[in-house]
């Protein structure tokens, strides 16, 4: 971008949670909205860029486990006959991934990963990163270099990233360490001070790059090292997040260790606010989810790997008017459509009601409900001024493909609705970070400007499955 703004016109945008139309944008030098003006005139529009289809903001998938993109697919087939499978034995198909990935496949999984996230309406991930270490467990010489490899495969696709170091410290409560499969993870509240300056240092000029922390879960860091760390994120008001109640024999163990509840000791304990991201939270009761949402917090929701891992369906209802924000995680789906469609027809099954998210926050829409409340929190757990077409925000859009077999024929008012709830999901045309086009509209139109940065990018991915999955 140069110094004159970069102007765009769309004949519909979703603004301030309604359909605008003809609307005129204007992105400043710095990549963050200086100008949005509803109903102009042929003459006030003249010369600027006109997007091809309804625009959208951006949202951010609050969390990823970008490694875990290698094994999408591969962890479907039961063990032996009569043997249960669940989110343990799930986790140690994972942890064996976990031990194998190069720096240099990570970078790779990660862009591609990155691309498909874009192409799927996310414009910033929450990267939860625990994998530091080399596969012998031993730091690697430049201690950033996992790290880095998801801020390169970020910067070369285009992606906001909110890098989160995670620390990881313990196989379970009570445990003196972790287990020999879980020696990549080994940090300490030092290397993860260490990490975030390192990273700050080296890609602090990338206004689309930012740092949080994260603690993986109660079970894996003793009490003193979780309080350094959320001190850490205080002094440095950093967003900080953290694995909790996800499953039941997790919420057994921490009773039986602390005798409180993961939720109710994080309440009691540590200094909860707007800064909090509570990953999951799936087996939470009524009063401690009265608790977080009284404490500023926000609540992050995973449905595809929530189901997927059979770790159960979030009390939404119980939840009215908390933050929440929404998460691919393991990336079974890289989509949000599909992520907050899953949301709202869980609440259903459960409850058996229609539009649940609708009747939570007294509104008409169940997808504007849902995507509002996920734009917002979204831009909580980044810590960056996303979410939204408003004036000062990062300019981070997408641009519907309105002849999407989904979306073909529907009135405009109901865009949203058809984009959320009619499927297969409806394509996006183009993707935008900071006023930037990205490729992510090459992922299905090969005859896109960036398609030959896109196929790179899939063969290089390609190539990275075959050293893994090949032996």
């Amino acid at each position: 971008m140069g110094n004159k703004p970069d102007r765009f016109f769309a004949a519909r945008a979703w603004i301030d949670g309604a359909w605008a139309r003809d609307v005129l944008l204007e992105v400043d030098a710095a990549g963050r909205w200086c100008t949005i003006q509803a109903g102009v005139t042929a003459a006030q529009r003249a010369g600027a860029a006109v997007l091809d289809g309804p625009v959208l903001p951006g949202l951010v998938d609050a969390h990823s486990h970008a490694f875990q993109r290698a094994i999408a697919g591969l962890t479907e087939r039961a063990g032996s006959a009569g043997a249960a499978d669940d989110f343990w034995s799930w986790r140690d198909r994972m942890y064996s991934a976990a031990l194998r990935i190069t720096p240099g496949q990570l970078e790779s999984i990660a862009a591609f990963l990155y691309a498909e996230l874009l192409a799927g309406g996310y414009t910033q991930v929450c990267d939860f990163h625990y994998l530091h270490n080399a596969p012998d467990g031993r730091p690697y010489a430049d201690p950033l270099e996992m790290s880095l490899a998801l801020v390169r495969a970020a910067q070369r696709v285009g992606m906001g990233l909110t890098l989160l170091p995670t620390l990881y410290m313990r196989a379970g409560f009570g445990q003196g360490g972790l287990r020999d499969d879980q020696r990549r993870f080994a940090s300490t509240p030092d290397s993860i001070a260490r990490l975030v300056e390192g990273v700050q240092r080296q890609a602090g000029n990338t206004p689309a790059i930012n740092l949080g922390v994260a603690i993986h879960s109660l079970r894996a860091a003793d009490p003193s090292a979780i309080a350094e760390v959320a001190g850490l994120a205080a002094r440095s008001g950093l967003p900080v997040h953290i694995h909790v109640s996800e499953q039941v024999q997790e919420v057994r163990d921490c009773v039986a260790h602390t005798g409180q509840r993961p939720i109710e000791w994080l309440l009691a304990n540590l200094p909860m606010d707007a800064r909090w991201n509570l990953v999951h939270a799936t087996q939470a009761e009524p009063d401690e989810l009265a608790a977080v949402r009284a404490s500023g917090a926000s609540i992050v929701l995973c449905p595809s790997t929530e189901a997927n891992l059979g770790d159960g369906v979030f009390d939404l209802a119980a939840y009215a008017a908390g933050h929440w924000s929404i998460g691919s995680d393991s990336h079974v789906t890289r989509s949000w459509p599909e992520e907050l469609r899953l949301l709202e027809y869980s609440q259903r099954l459960v409850r058996r009601k229609r539009n649940v998210a609708a009747a939570v926050a007294q509104g008409e829409s169940s997808a504007a409900v849902l995507f509002e409340a996920a734009l917002a929190g979204g831009a909580a757990a980044s810590g960056q001024p996303v979410g939204a077409v408003s004036l000062g925000r990062r300019a981070d859009f997408v641009v519907l493909d309105a002849q999407s077999p989904a979306l073909l024929g529907v009135p405009a008012d109901h865009l949203l609705d058809a984009l959320v709830f009619s499927s297969p999901d409806a394509r996006f045309k183009d993707v935008y970070v900071a006023g930037r086009r990205t490729p992510a509209g090459a992922v299905t139109s090969p005859a896109h400007e960036l398609a030959g940065q896109w196929a790179g990018i899939a063969q290089d991915f390609a190539r990275t499955m075959r050293e893994l999955w090949s032996s």
